[in-house]
Formats: structure tokens, sequence, C-alpha cells
């Protein structure tokens, strides 16, 4: 076993020692109260995390200006009123052994301040695409009092027992954002016309914060290494701004990349992007500065962690989702327990769409997330004998939890491998990674000390044989086929075949019914543009009955797909509904007409699935409790299979 020296050595930021080099960065949960006071939710959250064992927590954005914030239950920092509950979360986050700094900002062009009918300000007039809002130009004279209302946040954090502050510069987003890119930036006084007026916001705030907190509290910054649009700023440019803001007094650099909205896979970095995506940047920056330097984005493992720093490319590694898929992935690490640490797959289901959807945070490996001490593990009273019918998501995480309170569990899984669904959703291209979920709940099941039954059909015969007190139905679903002339032709086929199937990889021309998730997905693994003479080309053409496609998947991931299917040439028609399945093509409707499309020598149907449960309601009157979870009770995402799969656990 490779020993993490690197990783858990303690390090100084600013004259703050810091127990090792994990930083969890700041992640937005919607957890606070709706006036932006702390709440019991992100105390125990961030609790969870200082006792897992992390070195730094840098606290989510925390707004210094009183206007609405860009989403709700922001935290806030723009009032003394705010200081006594923050200054509860410091007191047990410091009792664990970890150290705490806010992040802060003023929200500036992103602010729903237009709500109270208030214009948004900005560096220049900008359009923020976030709110469809255009920002005012902020006046010179505005300035000192924007530079203030930092250097009271900053006070505020202190006198709450922070032991510094984090200044949000990246993305070209936000005030100080806004004013450091050229995106942005489009003044014509000492504020703007290049990297020297650009900064200049910046270094007042940073001095005026030193000068008012003094030299032991940590002024932390995150910025872009480069915005990688045209006009935006790139990494020789980030090296010369580094040199400006360290001689301000800036005691760490947070290093991110790219712009919102443009470039939001860069910013949140989904599954199938690269490792340390941002790890070429920061050892840039770390050429020109003395100053610590942190990197994130995709850093997952403790063990590539470890790689990050062992090849000097930064001081410090944010691991943000991790530490939501596992609060104690530090103190697992440090054992040596990498097979227990509950593993970020990148997937964004729920630490990016909830969020979008206006729902607050959680993960699809631990639904504890915001709900730890609610959610907490407890040996049961009453141990019973349970059976969990389905090998899925659900079913293991339903299993591992009932075993782990002590009950009888016995899992029945009809294939030969568990993991259910997750298995065809892996062989999606950049979806690999979805492989170590199915390996960890594999492996925390048979650690429980379920008794796992693989290649067997539980039935209703099986389940009086057993006599269980419990039944967990999670037998998941299958693809839904529509009542479509046509539909049951030999060139027909659901997702699943085709991405499991040779007979599709032979197509040259392949139909795709259904422009969700899973059509896409489907798209992307067949097209071939054809540019290698020794391989045909394969053209897909997506059909899709709403306006557009992917509108089920996470944003990031979204962006990424549409761009791989534009340069595969895949062919997209949205609006349109199938009416009849040809032998080599199909009938459509749009606007009312009809139009045929042929010449596909594959047809793949990827409209969704049903649900497979031939068990609950025969089993009611013969077992005590029936629950029924996951795609069994309806076809949804594996983030609610799991979710309900713990819930299940603990209510037994």
């Amino acid at each position: 076993m490779k020993r993490l020296e690197r990783l858990f050595s303690a390090a100084v930021i600013g004259g703050v020692p810091i127990r090792n080099r994990i930083v969890m960065p700041p992640m937005t949960t919607m957890m606070a109260e709706e006036d932006g006071s702390i709440s019991q939710q992100q105390i125990d959250y961030y609790e969870a995390r200082a006792r897992g064992g992390v070195g730094l927590i840098i606290f989510e954005l925390m707004r210094v200006d009183r206007y609405p914030s860009y989403i709700p239950k922001a935290a806030a920092l723009c009032d003394d009123k705010f200081i006594p509950r923050f200054g509860d979360l410091v007191k047990v986050v410091h009792a664990h052994g970890s150290r705490i700094v806010p992040q802060i900002a003023h929200i500036g062009p992103e602010s729903l301040c237009f709500l109270e009918g208030v214009q948004p300000v900005g560096p220049s007039p900008i359009l923020s695409r976030m709110t469809g809002q255009v920002s005012r130009e902020l006046a010179v004279d505005e300035i000192g009092g924007i530079v203030d209302e930092f250097v009271q946040a900053a006070r505020r954090a202190g006198e709450a027992g922070c032991d510094g502050i984090e200044l949000h510069a990246a993305h070209s987003y936000l005030l100080a954002g806004s004013f450091v890119s050229a995106l942005r930036n489009r003044r014509t006084d000492a504020y703007g016309g290049n990297a020297n007026g650009r900064t200049k916001l910046l270094v007042e705030i940073v001095k005026a914060i030193r000068t008012r907190m003094g030299q032991d509290f940590a002024i932390l910054l995150r910025i872009s290494g480069e915005e990688q649009l045209p006009g935006g700023r790139d990494i020789l440019e980030t090296q010369y701004v580094v040199h400006i803001l360290e001689d301000a007094g800036v005691d760490a650099f947070h290093i991110s990349s790219g712009v919102y909205l443009h470039l939001q896979w860069r910013i949140n970095p989904p599954i199938g992007t690269p490792y340390g995506i941002n790890t070429g940047y920061s050892a840039a920056v770390k050429q020109v500065t003395d100053r610590p330097v942190i990197a994130v984005g995709r850093i997952n493992d403790p063990r590539f962690a470890e790689h990050v720093l062992e090849r000097n490319l930064a001081d410090f590694v944010a691991m943000g989702r991790p530490l939501l898929a596992d609060p104690d992935l530090p103190e697992k690490a440090q054992q040596g327990r990498f097979e227990d640490i509950a593993p970020c797959v990148g997937c964004g289901l729920g630490c990016f769409a909830e969020l979008a959807a206006g729902r607050a945070l959680t993960c699809l490996v631990n639904p504890t997330v915001g709900r730890e001490k609610e959610m907490a593990i407890e040996p049961t009273s009453s141990p019973r004998k349970v059976v969990v019918a389905g090998g899925g998501p659900g079913g293991l995480e339903a299993a591992r939890i009932l075993a782990l309170r002590g009950h009888d569990v016995t899992l029945f899984e009809r294939t030969g491998r568990l993991g259910g669904q997750l298995h065809l959703a892996a062989i999606a291209p950049m979806k690999q990674e979805l492989c170590q979920a199915i390996g960890y709940l594999s492996r925390q099941v048979e650690k429980s000390g379920t008794n796992v039954v693989l290649n067997t059909d539980l039935t209703v015969d099986s389940v009086e044989q057993l006599s269980p007190d419990v039944v967990v139905v999670a037998t998941g679903s299958e693809p839904l086929v529509p009542d479509l002339p046509g539909v049951h032709s030999e060139k027909v086929m659901s997702a699943a075949q085709a991405l499991t199937g040779r007979k599709a990889s032979r197509a040259n021309n392949v139909l795709v019914v259904g422009g969700g998730m899973v059509g896409c997905e489907v798209a992307d693994h067949l097209a071939y543009p054809g540019d290698n003479t020794t391989l045909s080309r394969t053209v897909v053409t997506i059909v899709e009955v709403r306006p557009d496609i992917g509108l089920d998947m996470p944003e990031p991931q979204r962006m990424l797909l549409l761009q791989r299917l534009r340069d595969k040439g895949v062919n997209i028609i949205t609006s349109a509904a199938v009416e009849e399945i040809l032998e080599d093509g199909a009938v459509l409707v749009m606007d009312g007409a009809r139009e045929t499309i042929r010449g596909m020598d594959i047809i793949v149907l990827a409209l969704g699935s049903r649900s497979v449960d031939s068990l609950s309601k025969r089993l009611q009157g013969t077992v005590d409790q029936v629950y029924v979870i996951g795609d069994a009770r309806e076809p949804r995402r594996a983030l609610e299979a799991i979710a309900e799969g713990s819930a299940i656990g603990r209510c037994v």
C-alpha cells in the first residue's frame, strides 16, 4: 500500500497551520435560511466533513452586498446579525481540527436586485445570461463603498472565528471576477484597459482587508488559470496578475478555469473529462509564486491527489464532490481503506442537476448529504429477516443499510452480476467511471454480511419458503416499446441492444427514436464520421418529440455531449413524433404534417422504461412488510433508486 505522505503532511497558508493538503472547495448547498443565516442543516453538513479529516474548508460563497443573491437560500455575510450563527458553525469545524474560511463575493452582474427595482452593477454595461439583466457601469466614486463591503464581510468572518477569507474572482463572474476579465470589463478609466487596470479593484480589496485584519488572517483568491474564450485571459496573463495580487497581500491562489455560462463543463467538470483538469494551470502559477497554490477540478481519488502533489503541480488539492460522496474520505485514505471510500463518479446528478432544478444538494452514492444526523445508521432493536429482490443500485443500497443495522438480509439477483442497469450506463462514451459505483456498492454489500444469491429469480413460491418478515422489491425496469405500426420489425432494437450488440455497430445509417440522455448516448456510441478509410461511416439521426435533446441531463455533461454529436455529424430532428415504423425508416409528424425518412439499416428505440414488478401485489398478506423501490416503483434515475434504498434500509 502506497503511503500518502505528501497528502497528509501539514502545511501553512498565511500563518494558518493546516493538518493536511486536502481542501473542501466552496460548493453551493442551498441549505441556508431564507434570509441568508446559517441553518442547523449546514452546521451538521460541515461538521461531518470536518470530522472526516479534511484540512481546510472553504465555506460556500457568502455575499457581501445586501441585495438578493443569484440563488435562493444562499448564505450571507452582509450584516452583523449573521455573525453569531456563523460562529456556531466555525466552532464546530474547529472542534474537529479543520480550518475554515468563507468565500466572499459581491454578486454584481448576477444579482437578483432587479426584483427590488435596482439595476445590477458591473464593471461595464453587460448582459448576465443567468438573470437576463444588463448591469450598469459602476461609478468610480462608488468603488470605495464596494471595497468597504468586502472589508466588513472579512471583519465579520474574523469575529465569527474564521481563519481567513477567500475572494471569488474566477470565471468572468460576479463583480470581482467580471472586473478582472477582459470579456466583461470594457472600462476606459483606471479600472480597465489592461491587466493592471482590471486587477485594480481586487488589489484595493486585498490591501484594505489586510490593513483591517492583520497578517495572521489568511487571504485566498479563486481565479481562472485560463478563461478559454477568444479575448479572455490566458495563463501568461494570469501569471502576471498573480504577481500583482501577491504583492497586494494574497496568501494562496485557488486555480480553476473557464467562464460562466459558456464553459460550465470546465468549472464543474463532469464524468469523462480529464482528471486534474486544471493542474497544468496550477503548475504554471506555482512557477511564478512562492505562495501556496490549490488545484481544483476532477481530483477524485486520494492516490491521484498524492500524484498531483508529488509532481509539484500544486501545494493543496481541492476535493469537493468527493467529500460529498464520502465525508470520511480523508480518514479512510490515511488508513489505507481505499475500497471503503464511496466514489465520486462525476455524474452531476445530485450535486449539479438537483441545484439547477432548485432543490437541495445531494449525491448519487451518498443520500445523507444535508441529512447527516437525521440519516445516521442506528442499530435495530428488533432484527428481522429481510429479502431483497434485485441487485441493482437501489437493492444494493437497501441491503447494505439493512445488514449494517443488524437485520438478517438475503439479496437475490436474477443475473450473474450485481449492479443492474449501471452496467449498461457505463458502456456509453465517457461514462466508464460509473463502474466505480458498482464496485463500491457490491463490495460494501459483501462486507455488510448480506447473503448474496446470483442467477436466481425470486418468486412468490421461494418467498413463501424463506418466510421473511420484510421483502424489498427492487426488480428494476425494462425498455418501453410503444404501440406503433411496424415496431416489431427485425430492424428495430432497444437502446440496451444497441449499446451491447454488434449488429448496430455494423450499420451505416441508424435512426434513434428518442432524444433524451439515453438516445443521445446511443447516438454518440454508434456515430462514426468515417475519416479512417478502413472503417465505413455511420450516420445517425435522432428524432425527438420535444423541442430540444438531452433535456434530462446535467448541463455540463449535456454541453459536451452535444458538441460530440455535432463533431460526429449526427442529424437531429426535434418537435417530431414518430407515427409509424417502416422497414427502413419511419413516418414522422411535424407541425401537423407527415414526413417520411428512409434508408435506415437499424432503428433504435430510446423511449424510456416501464417498471418490472411481479411480486409486490402477490405478496400482500403473505409478508408483514413489502416495499417497492427504484425503477420497480417508477422508472427514474439511479439517484432516486439509491436514495429510496437508503431510506428503506433505515426505516425497517
